[in-house]
């Protein structure tokens, strides 16, 4: 873990999935600084898509500037990895104000995507794609 990042008794903990990419990340009571495998999330997430991602839980409950964020996420992509983050952060929330779970529950953050990558099948190029079918 981050030397620079001190995690207290008060912090919340909770795990976020999205397609390969797992995200542990503590919550706790600050001025809304998000650090993301030790780097903050704007430098971490290039892309403003994965940054508004991010952010979503905040506005939602409109408590933007009132907690810290410190998160470790690894495998998957990019999307992957940002959807992780916010399925973690939204359960820490709910675990840090129970109130705020009605609002959560209602746009969908708490559930877990399950949508992965469909495994390739044999005889065939790819999962669904077909080898080119030759009548003559």
């Amino acid at each position: 873990m981050n030397e620079s990042i001190k995690i207290s008794k008060d912090a919340i903990y909770a795990t976020g999935k999205r397609k390969e990419s797992i995200a542990r990340v503590w919550i706790l009571k600050g001025d809304g600084k998000i650090t993301i495998n030790g780097k903050k999330y704007n430098e971490y997430f290039k892309r403003s898509v994965h940054q508004l991602v991010i952010e979503k839980p905040f506005d939602i409950t409109k408590t933007k500037n009132n907690y810290d964020i410190f998160a470790t996420v690894k495998g998957g992509g990019m999307s992957g990895q940002a959807g992780a983050i916010t399925h973690g952060i939204s359960k820490a929330l709910v675990g840090m104000d129970p109130n705020c779970r009605k609002s959560i529950k209602k746009n969908k953050l708490l559930t877990r995507d399950s949508r992965t990558v469909e495994r390739k099948k044999y005889g065939q190029r790819k999962a669904r794609r077909r080898f080119q079918f030759s009548k003559r």
